[in-house]
């Protein structure tokens, strides 16, 4: 019988369909052992494991673009780790399937199926799919197993997770009022935080030694305010478009950035460029010491509200986020009754263009709607007074969740107002038993920049403590356990190596080995 090239084509497709999959004996492998950060809310092990290697293709199930997009997240970050090409195999024997499925009730929730022959993720939001490819890199082993075939393969344990956040808010800030900081570093910044899914970054653009957001209607905003910081320096500042980026990049990775524009205190540099802003009555210098509380607004003065609608509408109308933060801390040269009014001034302002407003504790003092959430830094008083009016608490304890506080006292950078943080004492603190959880919104741990003017020393101060709020964010206190925890940590030293992270070698953590 003649065969035509159809024909073969076929006999070929039905050997190759007939060949037996790939035979390879797993050494003993433990889901519940990897060192996933933050801890996963259920870990269900088996006894083999998935090969992710040259014959694994990734797949998408979802009419949703955003699972796409996240895919080639995935796809992007394990090509650039191991090499393998998961949109280019020449033989599919194991399949990695990332999937929208139905039953979350946690929008960032996701559950992973790991097999000897598949690797299912599933979430019902692009958001959970991009919390859970997380945990797919990080159970990626560092280094490949090259013994057990003629090619490298990475080896993930198999079993089940299932996860989901405790907090819907878990965010880090950072001071670029103090030292400025390029698009760059703060992109490096957020691909760190998102690998431990962190979903809120909170930019503090403003204080006394610099304004750093371009406001287009007040251009010496950043033409006189802009000019140094701490220690004086060059200073600098993000335009406009420089910020949408950085919001842009931050969407990508799903996190949302929180403005913040801290007024009526920490308001010199505004001052300095236009001095009817000032209340304070004494004549504006330019200041570059780590000095606090001597500015304030004049409160009283109808133009500043005009200023501040100015730039709350513009920086809003850059900023899809649903949160405005206007500061409100130590502003202790402003009078008691000046404070109230232009709190609850501002807060109608912010409303006025779509934002809840977020402010440090001091503003529980004024009379605010149960939209408004207040950051409990400092003042127990004042986090009480903010759950009598019903509004949510971002819980960022200066004891405890103060990144730019020394680990102990030989470290090169950082302060201690606020007492010495190690990692331990990061760590050893439960968010749960402060307030009651109804009135919780998240964690957040903030990073002041007096001391640092580099990325490698903001590294220095943000890892690894930021890892842990990560989990005291994420992970339920059942499932948080310091000794589980550092072992898990030490870990993680590979990931923050191969990406050139000026991590703090911590004495209580065996990083080194």
């Amino acid at each position: 019988m003649k065969l035509t090239t159809f024909t073969l084509l076929i006999v070929l497709l039905f050997t190759l369909s007939c060949q037996p999959k790939r035979e390879i004996k797993f050494p003993t492998t433990n889901l519940e052992e990897a060192a996933v950060i933050p801890k996963p809310l259920e870990v269900t092990a088996s006894s083999s494991g998935f090969a992710l290697d040259q014959y694994t293709e990734l797949s998408v199930v979802s009419e949703d673009k955003a699972f796409e997009d996240v895919a080639n997240y995935l796809t992007d970050k394990i090509e650039k780790r191991t090499g393998v090409d998961l949109k280019n195999t020449s033989r599919n024997y194991t399949q990695l399937s990332i999937q929208q499925a139905e039953g979350f009730t946690n929008e960032e929730g996701y559950e992973l199926i790991i097999r000897q022959d598949s690797l299912i993720l599933k979430a019902g939001t692009a958001a959970g799919a991009f919390r859970g490819i997380q945990t797919i890199r990080q159970l990626i082993p560092e280094e490949a197993n090259e013994t057990l075939t003629d090619y490298p393969i990475w080896i993930i344990p198999t079993g089940t997770i299932k996860d989901e956040p405790q907090f819907g808010f878990r965010s880090t800030m950072l001071d670029v009022a103090r030292h400025f900081f390029s698009v760059e570093d703060v992109k490096k910044y957020i691909d760190i935080l998102a690998y431990y899914k962190l979903n809120t970054f909170h930019m503090h653009l403003t204080d006394d030694q610099g304004w750093r957001i371009e406001i287009k209607s007040w251009p010496k905003l950043t033409e006189v305010g802009s000019t140094t910081g701490v220690g004086g320096g060059p200073g600098g500042f993000y335009t406009q478009e420089d910020y949408k980026e950085i919001v842009a990049y931050a969407a990508e990775r799903y996190i949302t950035v929180i403005p913040e524009v801290d007024m009526p205190g920490h308001t010199n540099s505004a001052s300095l460029a236009y001095p009817f802003l000032n209340g304070n009555g004494k004549e504006i210098e330019v200041v570059t010491s780590m000095a606090v509380g001597y500015s304030t607004f004049d409160t009283r003065k109808d133009t500043i509200y005009a200023f501040i609608d100015d730039v709350i509408r513009e920086i809003s109308a850059i900023t899809p986020g649903p949160y405005f933060h206007i500061g409100g801390d130590e502003s202790l040269v402003t009078e008691d009754d000046d404070y109230v009014y232009f709190i609850e001034k501002v807060e109608k302002i912010v409303s006025k263009y779509g934002k809840k407003m977020i402010g440090w504790d001091e503003v529980a003092t004024a009379n605010l709607g149960s939209e408004a959430v207040a950051q409990w830094w400092n003042s127990q008083k004042n986090a009480e007074l903010a759950i009598k009016q019903n509004m949510k608490l971002i819980l960022s304890p200066a004891k405890k969740a103060y990144l730019d506080m020394k680990y102990d006292d030989n470290s090169e950078f950082g302060l201690r107002w606020a007492g010495y943080i190690p990692v331990d004492t990061a760590y050893i603190w439960n968010p749960e038993s402060y307030f009651p959880m109804e009135n919780v919104l998240g964690v957040e741990a903030p990073l002041w920049s007096e001391t640092i003017r580099t990325l490698d020393e903001l590294e220095y101060l943000a890892f690894p403590r930021v890892i842990g709020y990560a989990e005291l964010g994420w992970s339920t206190q059942e499932n948080r356990n310091w000794e589980d925890y550092k072992k898990r940590l030490a870990h993680h030293r590979l990931f923050l190596d191969a990406n050139g992270v000026n991590y703090y070698k911590s004495p209580v953590i065996e990083m080194e080995h």
